[in-house]
């Protein structure tokens, strides 16, 4: 931004807070925890609930695989991932790549089978956020591309999980398969566009925790609830700080 006055100087600094880096991960981290996604594991071919902590380790040493455990490292460093990305650090593709891995383990062995083929084209657009922002990517207001881009995800999205489903089997539920291939088309459009440095980017993921918001509420996940008011608000502020205060001044 240069010289130039910010318009919205009071989000700009709710963007760049770190203390609600701290306030995020917090609140994933704890909400796993009541949710008991820690007794998750993964042993003898099946998930079993309910372990108890204090038995973990003797699973683990039997060859299980801590599923719960992974699921909620991964959920914290992905809202860091998520907040340093809104801050425009490169980190947040950084960890973004790096909890695709663990995520998209994780999420096939909860039986979506195409996390075989939609995960590493995340990783791949990762690598690719990181090569540009290293670059020095600037914000970009939106253009046709922009459409084109949303619109082929979306239906990319709806390809790759049910061929996906046909190829490797696993979950074949109609609405589990449309849920997953929604999900996955707007968070891989969004991916794309945060590459780019779209001033829109962050509109995609309003949408999708919007949409995360809503279902939990109708399921009466209010632990989950609390965590997508937070998404949904860090997107909010984000997409306005980027679409209005632009560029974070270099120094």
């Amino acid at each position: 931004m240069g010289s130039e006055i910010l318009k919205y100087p009071l989000i700009r600094s709710l963007v760049q807070s770190p203390f609600l880096d701290i306030l995020g991960a917090s609140l994933v981290f704890f909400i796993s925890y009541y949710l008991s996604f820690h007794e998750t594991i993964y042993y003898e071919g099946k998930i079993q609930f309910g372990i108890p902590f204090g038995e973990l380790g003797s699973y683990v040493k039997k060859g299980a695989y801590p599923l719960g455990i992974f699921s909620i490292v991964g959920a914290v460093f992905s809202m860091l991932a998520t907040r340093f990305t809104g801050k425009q650090k490169n980190l947040g593709n950084v960890l973004g790549a790096v909890t695709t891995v663990n995520s998209g383990a994780n999420d096939f062995l909860f039986g979506n089978a195409s996390a075989i083929i939609t995960y590493p084209l995340t990783f791949f657009i990762f690598t690719f956020a990181i090569k540009r922002w290293a670059g020095g990517e600037k914000i970009r207001k939106i253009d046709k591309v922009y459409y084109f881009i949303i619109s082929i995800s979306i239906l990319v999205g709806f390809a790759l999980v049910f061929l996906g489903a046909h190829l490797f089997g696993g979950r074949s539920e109609l609405s589990f398969l449309v849920i997953v291939s929604l999900t996955f088309g707007i968070s891989l459009g969004a991916n794309i566009c945060n590459a780019l440095k779209y001033n829109q980017t962050w509109l995609s993921w309003i949408i999708y925790n919007g949409f995360q918001l809503i279902k939990n509420s109708v399921l009466g996940n209010f632990a989950n609830v609390i965590k997508y008011i937070f998404y949904l608000f860090n997107a909010v502020i984000t997409q306005i700080d980027w679409k209005f205060n632009g560029d974070v001044q270099k120094a």
